[in-house]
C-alpha cells in the first residue's frame, strides 16, 4: 500500500468493518516509542438528542407514537 503525495493512504473495507469505521467518521492516531502507529475509531459523545433518536429508531409505527402528532412527538424528543 503507498501512500499519496497528499499523505493518504486507503483503509481496506474488512479493517474499516472490523474496527467500526464509517464514512465520515473520525479517527484517532497514537505513534508508540517503537514508532508503530495505531489508528482507531473515535466514539462521538452521545448528547441528549442523540440519545432520545437512538431510542427510538425504528419505532415511528410503535404503538406509543402511532396517535402522536409531529410536535408532541418532537417535544417527546427533547424532553
Amino acid at each position: 500500500m503507498k501512500i499519496t503525495s497528499k499523505g493518504q493512504v486507503t483503509i481496506p473495507q474488512a479493517v474499516r468493518e472490523k474496527a467500526g469505521m464509517h464514512p465520515n467518521s473520525e479517527v484517532e492516531f497514537e505513534v508508540r516509542d517503537n514508532g508503530d502507529v495505531l489508528i482507531r475509531a473515535v466514539v462521538p459523545k452521545a448528547n441528549a438528542v442523540r440519545a432520545a433518536f437512538a431510542q427510538v429508531r425504528g419505532s415511528a409505527n410503535a404503538a406509543q407514537f402511532k396517535n402522536m402528532g409531529t410536535d408532541e412527538f418532537m417535544a417527546f424528543l427533547r424532553g
